[in-house]
């Protein structure tokens, strides 16, 4: 088609681009089909989508992009449409491409999710309490024969005992195919005994099902909740994952999962966080950990264990060298805890991962479980230890295990004792290599001018660092703009700094300096510190 057409009168009126046929807008959508069904090397790394969801999302952006196109067009009423045109190709594109990136998408309609026919997830609507109709309708899905789901999630919705019944039934009907569970939060609001029943109720349904997953967080369990499981949990021989978080597992809880689970030589996460287990408590845990050779990620924060707790789970996990991933956080373990763990970090070679905050560790279990990493964990990325009244005693050897890891993305040592002796043994550790370093956390360690401008020069201009928090120390006024200057091209990398107090004190130290004397005051520091030095293997 010619773009002008010459009238007698000698007026060429134009030829308008915009908007395009209902046949034109058909068939970019069947192009995009094409595009989205078709293998490629997008395809190869994202997955390939089948034509019923492509076709869903081809029909989706053409509607934007002709909405965005239209919208320009309008606002350009004298223009022929080139523009608009151009601009319907390019988000047609923009959105096609950004669909093939996500890859094959889960299906979610009123908070049911079915992903690929195999996982079925009700966790997303709306919190409520599910009577027999409402479960009837929400778990329709898994009555349709021929199903091939594997893996169900039920939680975030309270199930009374009718609701109950209803996915009991269900649930016996899928025992031969089902393969991950998760009921937590799923009794939430309920009396204790009508979620007893709910609970034994489910765990009759679910008894013999070969599972590798299973989930019953955040029940408040307790000991009665554990053994209403009972006939589910005795059946379990072949589980992968299993998470008790959240329940309430006190001393007599955790006895009785160790009791009712025959065996975990398959587990390969097991995570009790946030119960009140205590030391007799980790006993029990303990001998399930001694089971669990094939152990890789273990949790075990917030369970108010103490010292003889600590030291039976230190002790069981040296049976499981396979560890990648291990978080013992907000104990009371102490000194022996720490160094009874210290023996069993030795055999950790794949140990990438490592949270041992709050522990009451001190001094000598810090520089028990430095030393240990020294000689294990060569690829560790993440070392937490942060509250543990570590002082500057501990610093050397702390630094001299920073710097043998060379692969840490990142250090948090908040909340000691560091002060600046320590901090400039950990900055100098990490001046060197550490290419993958994005977060360092060293806030509240007593450190002054001369430490926190040290640390800041350390890790400013490493290529993806994303982090340094040094707040709540004791750095001047002209330090806090030193280093702020250190940071002046990337000032999105330092963090907060409200609550430093130039002014502070550190009453223990009887030779401190008072900050208005400056660089005086790091001349000395740098004095005392010159016979200092990593200690770091050769």
């Amino acid at each position: 088609m010619e773009p002008t057409t010459e009238t007698t009168q000698g007026y060429v009126p134009s030829i308008k681009l915009w908007p395009p046929s209902h046949s034109t807008r058909l068939m970019l959508v069947e192009r995009m089909i094409k595009n989205l069904t078709t293998p490629s090397i997008f395809s190869k790394k994202y997955g390939l989508l089948s034509h019923e969801e492509a076709e869903g999302h081809a029909k989706q952006i053409e509607n934007l992009a002709f909405s965005v196109a239209n919208e320009k067009f309008e606002k350009e009423p004298d223009g022929d449409g080139t523009s608009a045109v151009q601009l319907y190709a390019k988000e047609s594109s923009k959105l096609m491409l950004e669909v093939i990136k996500k890859g094959p998408q889960a299906k979610e309609n009123g908070g049911i999710v079915i992903s690929e026919k195999t996982i079925f997830d009700i966790s997303g609507g709306r919190r409520d309490f599910l009577d027999a109709e409402e479960a009837k309708e929400l778990l329709k899905p898994l009555t349709e024969p021929g199903n091939s789901f594997t893996k169900i999630c039920f939680s975030n919705r309270s199930f009374g005992m009718e609701a109950a019944q209803v996915a009991a039934s269900i649930l016996l009907s899928l025992k031969d195919q089902l393969a991950e569970v998760d009921i937590s939060d799923f009794i939430a609001g309920r009396p204790e005994e009508e979620a007893l029943e709910v609970m034994t109720l489910f765990s009759s349904a679910l008894e013999n099902c070969k599972l590798k997953y299973l989930n019953v967080s955040d029940n408040a369990l307790g000991e009665k909740g554990v053994r209403a499981f009972g006939s589910l949990l005795k059946s379990q021989r072949n589980l992968e994952e299993l998470y008790f978080m959240n329940d309430g597992i006190s001393e007599e809880a955790a006895k009785a999962i160790c009791e009712l689970i025959p065996s975990t030589k398959k587990l390969r996460i097991l995570h009790f966080h946030n119960n009140m287990t205590g030391d007799e408590g980790a006993t029990s845990i303990s001998l399930i950990v001694k089971s669990s050779p094939a152990l890789e990620d273990f949790r075990c924060s917030s369970t108010r264990v103490g010292s003889e707790g600590g030291i039976a789970l230190a002790e069981s996990l040296g049976f499981c060298t396979r560890i990648k991933k291990l978080d013992l956080r907000d104990n009371m373990f102490g000194v022996e805890a720490g160094v009874a763990l210290s023996k069993s970090l030795f055999g950790f070679a794949d140990l990438s991962e490592l949270y041992l905050s709050y522990l009451n560790l001190e001094d000598q279990g810090a520089k028990a479980i430095a030393n240990a990493l020294k000689e294990s964990a060569p690829s560790l990325e993440v070392l937490e230890l942060a509250g543990n009244d570590i002082t500057s005693e501990a610093a050397s050897d702390l630094a001299s295990c920073v710097a043998a890891k060379q692969f840490l993305t990142k250090l948090n040592l908040s909340e000691n004792e560091l002060k600046d002796e320590g901090a400039i043994l950990i900055a100098k550790a990490l001046e060197e290599g550490h290419g993958q370093l994005c977060e360092v956390d060293m806030s509240s360690n007593m450190i002054r001018r001369a430490g926190a401008r040290l640390l800041a020069q350390a890790v400013a201009n490493k290529s993806g660092f994303k982090l340094l928090n040094i707040n709540g120390n004791f750095i001047s006024d002209e330090g806090i703009d030193e280093i702020k200057g250190i940071f002046k091209e990337s000032p999105g990398a330092l963090g907060p700094l409200d609550e430093n107090d130039p002014e502070g004190e550190d009453h223990d130290d009887e030779d401190d300096e008072d900050e208005c004397q400056g660089s005086n005051e790091e001349d000395e520091l740098g004095s005392k510190l010159k016979g200092l030095k990593i200690k770091q293997e050769e």
